[in-house]
């Protein structure tokens, strides 16, 4: 029996989590639940499976949550702050962490988890954009294990031979990142600036919350991807390539020195990756449907467009530079994204944003998280000052 903690339990990762776990109660136990905001959605999670702790980060939700608790004669324990994530992601009690978090927001409980040498299920994949290097470091000191959540790294997981010393021993040539190109890859350029937040929600191939939606239609989502990939498969960046594919059945795909070249396929569904991750080196059931190959249609592939998808463009950049660049890079998405989110600056300057920090941005190498804190804080100043200056140059 598996004692999970899933951080992040209310968003799209941690239902799919909850829809998996919910099929095997024979093999899996909820000790705690952590979402932001979200406490409607959290109640119903812990009326169903009646963790030990259930926390909050906002103090009204938690205070919301705990009266409903209160009136059902709950037996879970209500917690409140950050440093309750931290709390339940390193807890004795713990074998496996679900690390589903959005944002800059996860790295702190992830790094938790990590440093108690945790089974770690990553799905928050600013952890390793940001402090790659300090975060797989700890994984290796403190033995913990890492498997990836994410669909494209799940799939090239599951092609290379495990266990895998490097890249080099396993024979591969490099590795290919898929991506659909989001809601806007045939969408001409001119109609850019005009494209609306609910727009940018809608992709057309998978449901995932609004942050990453967003990300999606940048294709900045590949660009973290491409980032995660070079520190999870200790893959130098000219090792990976990037290659549109409408479809998303082909999650991604690993070439060999050979030529040979596998490619792990399926649904576009969040269910199967978590399954693989949850029962690993094992295969359980889930409610994806079978692939129907008679009624597939064909596959097509091509090459991402850099004017189309200049955060993608920026994001390999930062990778190459090193240092601090991928956690400023992501600093300054995270809050044009938001930005763009409520209203206040249009699509297109969500990538002017970004280029504006990375241009100006001094990159160093952190020795610790703190360092990296300190970066992502700046490059978030720095992102808001770029926006300033646009409406006053605008006005």
């Amino acid at each position: 029996m598996q004692r999970l903690t899933i951080l992040g339990s209310t968003g799209s990762i941690g239902v799919s989590t909850l829809d998996v776990v919910g099929d095997h109660p024979d093999r899996y136990e909820i000790f705690a639940l952590a979402a932001q905001s979200n406490d409607a959605r959290l109640f119903e999670q812990v009326e169903r499976f009646r963790p030990r702790y259930a926390v909050l980060c906002h103090p009204e939700s938690a205070e919301r949550l705990s009266l409903r608790l209160r009136q059902i004669k709950s037996t879970t324990e209500v917690l409140c702050g950050t440093e309750s994530l931290n709390d339940i992601a390193s807890a004795g009690e713990v074998d496996t962490v679900i690390a589903a978090v959005v944002g800059a927001a996860g790295l702190a409980p992830t790094m938790a988890a990590v440093t108690a040498g945790k089974r770690v299920l990553l799905a928050n994949k600013e952890s390793l954009v940001m402090a790659g290097r300090l975060f797989m470091e700890s994984v290796q000191t403190n033995g913990a294990r890492l498997l990836p959540v994410d669909s494209e790294h799940n799939a090239i997981f599951q092609c290379l031979p495990q266990p895998m010393v490097s890249l080099e021993a396993a024979g591969v040539r490099r590795l290919l990142l898929t991506g659909s190109g989001g809601p806007f890859r045939d969408l001409p350029l001119s109609a850019f600036a005009a494209i609306t937040p609910e727009q940018a929600c809608a992709h057309p191939n998978w449901v995932m919350g609004r942050k990453i939606s967003v990300d999606s239609a940048t294709m900045m989502n590949k660009g973290l991807e491409f980032i995660e990939a070079c520190w999870l498969f200790n893959a130098a960046p000219g090792q990976i390539e990037v290659v549109l594919h409408p479809q998303s059945i082909i999650h991604s795909m690993v070439e060999f020195l050979d030529g040979s070249v596998l490619a792990q396929m399926g649904q576009p569904d969040m269910r199967t990756p978590i399954a693989n991750c949850l029962a690993w080196p094992e295969r359980i059931k889930n409610k994806v449907p079978s692939l129907n190959f008679l009624e597939l249609g064909s596959l097509s592939f091509g090459a991402p467009d850099p004017e189309r998808y200049p955060c993608l463009e920026l994001a390999v950049a930062a990778m190459h530079t090193g240092g601090t660049s991928p956690a400023a890079l992501n600093a300054a998405n995270e809050v044009a994204v938001a930005e763009f989110l409520d209203g206040r600056i249009g699509f297109l300057q969500i990538a002017e944003t970004v280029d504006r920090v990375m241009q100006s941005w001094e990159s160093w190498e952190p020795r610790d998280l703190n360092c990296v804190i300190h970066a992502d804080q700046r490059a978030r100043a720095m992102a808001v000052e770029a926006m300033a200056a646009h409406r006053r140059a605008a006005s």
